[in-house]
């Protein structure tokens, strides 16, 4: 059983799993919306749009690495 220090401590850990999922959220329908403004597909969009389709792709695969770890690390609880 957990004391109270610890229980604490998860549910500040499991804000923060909300928070960062709610910023993958975020990220994910921005591309949505990038992609779809360029017809669906990446290969119709400006150079401008593909520079922010990268880095936006980057930022949700890094959010993804810091859910999976933060996942692994409420689990393991």
């Amino acid at each position: 059983m957990m004391d109270n220090k610890q229980q604490e401590d998860v549910k500040v850990r499991i804000q923060a799993y909300r928070t960062i999922v709610e910023e993958y959220e975020r990220l994910d329908n921005e591309i949505d919306t990038l992609i779809t403004r360029n017809g669906g597909q990446s290969k119709n969009m400006s150079s401008d749009d593909l520079d922010l389709y990268r880095q936006l792709a980057r930022k949700r695969r890094d959010i993804l690495n810091e859910m999976r770890l933060l996942e692994r690390d409420l689990l393991d609880e």
